[in-house]
């Protein structure tokens, strides 16, 4: 599980790169300001997130040898939590469909509990 958050970790942080410069390039001159702004956010979240769940890869492997459930769910909260926040913010932005919108707050409450489960893993380590 360690090494695969890993690899969702960097796929996502790939993809963060690969869409900030598509909002730089692409959709700047396509929306407006106030929805690219939406979008920036999206790809500033997910990049912070990716290397949050490389993290707790990192971690799970080297303190706890992959024997920690606590980071183990930290890891697909994270996961779950990027593709809602972020990915409500991408759709919100280049759709401009408000009905994105109220998926966004759930993204940000699994990224808050994915942080907390690692402040109790260590906790309880």
């Amino acid at each position: 599980m360690s090494k695969l958050f890993i690899i969702f970790g960097s796929a996502f942080a790939f993809l963060a790169v690969a869409f900030g410069a598509f909002g730089a390039h692409v959709l700047k001159a396509k929306i407006g300001e106030q929805h690219l702004s939406v979008f920036e956010t999206g790809v500033q979240y997910q990049m912070m997130h990716a290397l949050g769940l490389i993290l707790i890869g990192i971690l799970s492997i080297t303190v706890f040898q992959g024997q920690s459930s606590l980071l183990n769910w930290a890891g697909w909260i994270m996961f779950i939590g990027i593709i809602l926040f972020s990915g409500s913010l991408y759709m919100l932005s280049t759709t401009q469909l408000s009905v994105f919108g109220p998926i966004t707050p759930l993204g940000g409450v699994a990224f808050l509990v994915s942080w907390l489960l690692v402040i109790i893993a260590f906790i309880k380590s």
